[in-house]
């Protein structure tokens, strides 16, 4: 049995073929085609996408409960000895004057202040705020205009394709407000997982903000300003996964780009030769 029988793609020969300009520039064409797309495919299956879901769970079951804050905001008009931070929630944390993982650096002449601090809060709503509760005289007239250079929670995430709202207090300028006001940053902290292609997950959190400003009275007089950020978590997670195209996918998408631009020029072709030749016909036929 000649196994030359089960050939389906015979040969044709090469002397019953027949090369045309039109065929050559077709098949030029298609070759450019091609080579387009494949390098379009190479470039998509190489190249890492972004996929997001959203479902309902605590995703850092590790941290202990706790959320890391990064806080950067500068007061040109405190003296740095005024400054401090302050802790509360709802688990009973009534911290005054936090100072671990903290710095002042004194700011025009000493008569203002940047505060740099590194904190963590619980996962229960509550607040943390800028004040001068821990200094050891209240000052008359405390001036908490302010700039807030840093508020993140969490994670890092240096990813160029996530585009989410991770330091959304960056560059909030309160320095053409009253000085004796009270400022309200109401955060909605939203819990974000990033897992890359190796299967590594990092944990950060973006937040939406609404502020208001204000000067706060008691019957005993006016009440000393603060700068408040109140939090709550969100129970909803985001989830950024980093994934690339299957092997599978790309060979098969090869395939159709292949077969089918060559599938598609051959019927060109044959169209334009067949209506050329029936077109000589016609010549010939007008001059018999």
């Amino acid at each position: 049995m000649d196994i030359k029988r089960f050939d389906i793609y015979r040969k044709v020969p090469k002397d019953l073929t027949q090369p045309t300009y039109t065929g050559a520039i077709i098949s030029v064409c298609c070759c450019l085609f091609i080579l387009f797309l494949f390098l379009s495919e190479l470039t998509g299956f190489i190249a890492t996408e972004i996929v997001n879901e959203l479902y309902v769970d605590d995703p850092d079951k590790d941290s202990g409960g706790k959320i890391e804050v990064t806080l950067n905001i500068s007061l040109p008009n405190l003296n740095c000895e005024l400054v401090g931070l302050d802790i509360q929630d709802e688990m009973g944390r009534h911290e005054v004057g936090h100072i671990d993982n903290s710095m002042r650096i004194p700011l025009n002449n000493g008569d203002g202040c940047r505060f740099e601090g590194h904190f963590s809060i619980n996962k229960v709503p509550g607040n943390f705020h800028v004040s001068t509760h821990s200094a050891s005289a209240q000052p008359q007239n405390p001036d908490m205009t302010h700039i807030i250079h840093k508020l993140s929670f969490g994670d890092k995430l240096q990813v160029q394709n996530i585009h989410g709202a991770f330091n959304a207090l960056e560059g909030a300028d309160k320095l053409s407000s009253n000085p004796l006001a009270s400022h309200d940053y109401i955060l909605k902290i939203v819990p974000t997982v990033y897992e890359d292609m190796s299967g590594k997950q990092r944990y950060s959190y973006q937040y939406t903000v609404a502020n208001k400003e204000y000067v706060a009275y008691s019957h005993t007089g006016r009440i000393i300003p603060a700068i408040w950020f109140r939090y709550d978590l969100s129970p909803i997670t985001v989830k950024y996964t980093e994934r690339r195209q299957p092997l599978y996918r790309f060979i098969t998408s090869i395939c159709a780009i292949i077969g089918g631009t060559f599938t598609v020029a051959g019927i060109l072709d044959s169209c334009i030769f067949t209506a050329s030749e029936a077109w000589k016909k016609i010549q010939l036929g007008k001059m018999q």
